[in-house]
């Protein structure tokens, strides 16, 4: 870590540092004050900055705290679920969770915070435009969880996780538009079944550029759900949205 961070101080040296190299800006966004720096800039840096080390120069990337900053971010939203909705099922709190930690919110959450600019990529990267992408905000999100876990313990984590990603639960909650009924669905069947969702396309209609699909989903060789939509993806989602409507009928 320390040979990428003095690289990272050279590549900025004798003139202004670009917004990425500005970390007490993004340590306020955060509200935290990282101990030791070095974890906020592995926590920031993108893997396209690979391409451009010197031989010898150390590998630092935010993915491995991204996998531990998923898994705290995990802990944290299940346990604050569980505290707050105390008369609600084990199916209702992992609907709840799955939509809470989805990448369309945390995208989001990921934008207000005020990330994006703050991201480390390398030149091409960063020209063409990588920090807007989702799943990149969404794993520097994640990450700089990881990373404040490590630098500061689970309390700091867990601070951080309810001031800036479950401020406004119930918004999210009411307006289920980020909905992924796809996540949702996986969960619900693993936790009823212990199998998973298998979709197919059962149709499609229309011309090339403007196709309808139909699609079936099946738990447990059961067809439980079917969907429409100008893509496979769309379908499925429809798909899954009708399979859970279904299961709140039944249970």
């Amino acid at each position: 870590m320390g040979r990428f961070f003095e690289a990272l101080k050279k590549k900025f040296r004798g003139a202004p540092p670009p917004a990425s190299a500005d970390f007490s800006a993004i340590e306020s966004k955060l509200g935290y004050h990282f101990v030791h720096i070095e974890r906020l800039v592995e926590a920031l840096t993108h893997r396209s900055t690979i391409g451009e080390l010197k031989p010898g120069d150390e590998r630092i990337t935010y993915e491995r705290l991204e996998f531990l900053g998923d898994a705290v971010l995990a802990l944290v939203t299940a346990d604050f679920l569980f505290r707050n909705f105390p008369n609600e099922d084990e199916g209702q709190l992992t609907k709840k969770k799955s939509l809470l930690v989805s990448k369309g919110v945390l995208a989001k959450k990921a934008e207000e915070i005020g990330i994006k600019e703050h991201i480390i990529l390398s030149d091409s990267a960063l020209r063409g435009g990588v920090a807007d992408q989702d799943s990149v905000l969404t794993a520097a999100l994640e990450a700089l969880i990881g990373g404040i876990y490590v630098d500061g313990g689970i309390e700091n984590a867990r601070t951080f996780i309810e001031e800036k990603i479950l401020d406004d639960i119930e918004d999210y909650l009411e307006h289920r538009d980020h909905v992924n009924f796809k996540s949702v669905l996986q969960e619900w069947a693993q936790s009823r079944y212990r199998s998973y969702p298998r979709y197919s396309v059962r149709s499609t209609a229309g011309p090339e550029h403007d196709k309808i699909f139909v699609v079936e989903v099946k738990v447990g060789g059961k067809v439980v759900g079917k969907g429409r939509g100008k893509s496979k993806k769309d379908a499925e989602q429809m798909a899954a949205k009708e399979a859970l409507h279904a299961a709140r009928k039944l249970h």
